[in-house]
């Protein structure tokens, strides 16, 4: 069987090649939003394509011609949208789970082929390395060894706005929980770290650890124009 896995995080890749070299199965990995093409897809002819954290946009071409199967981090169709792990945190949810869900139109509206549950303790890079291991060791494996076929979603939808930067900015409201919280969902590659505005200057904070009414943390300080 062929198979296209495209994602573009580094925990995602390292598990996507350890996956390549174990699997009887021909799998392809592609990394750059470049290399998903039409012409690209159809030269491969996949049996499945996998987007696991993939943040680029997926043609109508290829996702009404093939098999494509994306990874969101809530109990759909609750949560549908952007900056789902950072949308339930703030939302005081600590556990969520792993849709895996058929490529449509409409953003995360898919059928269903399969959910797992996921823990949403730790930094944002510890979540998503969790389920990156919960995709590529159980997930993406089941749904080929079954040939699973998805299932329309069934319940109240509730939607998720993308966050934007700004909101990564601890404000003087927020309680020592609160945030903990923020600092550590924003904790991972690509995403705008949480931060303090000081004069010309912003705190960036990563690597939260909390220990009741204290947080020990890593502080990058950087000199902002027009702050």
């Amino acid at each position: 069987m062929k198979i296209l896995i495209c994602t573009a995080k580094s925990w995602n890749i390292q598990l996507a090649k350890e996956f390549q070299k174990s699997s009887k199965d021909q799998i392809t990995v592609w990394t750059e939003k470049e290399e998903l093409t039409k012409e690209s897809v159809d030269g491969l002819r996949p049996d499945w394509i996998f987007f696991p954290h993939w943040s680029y946009i997926i043609p109508s071409s290829i996702y009404e011609n093939y098999r494509c199967v994306v990874f969101h981090m809530t109990d759909l169709p609750f949560g549908r949208g952007g900056s789902p792990l950072q949308n339930l945190i703030v939302r005081g949810i600590t556990e969520t789970k792993i849709s895996a869900l058929r490529v449509t139109k409409t953003l995360d509206a898919g059928d269903i082929y399969l959910k797992e549950p996921l823990q949403l303790y730790g930094s944002a890079t510890e979540i998503y390395v969790r389920a990156a291991k919960i995709i590529f060791k159980k997930m993406i494996p089941e749904i080929i060894a079954q040939n699973m076929q998805p299932v329309p979603q069934e319940g109240e939808v509730v939607e998720f706005k993308r966050r934007k930067p700004e909101e990564s900015e601890i404000t003087q409201d927020l309680t020592i929980s609160q945030i903990y919280d923020r600092i550590r969902m924003l904790d991972a590659e690509g995403y705008p770290n949480a931060f303090i505005k000081f004069g010309k200057c912003r705190l960036y904070f990563t690597h939260a650890q909390q220990d009741f009414n204290s947080i020990d943390c890593n502080v990058k300080i950087e000199e902002v124009e027009n702050e």
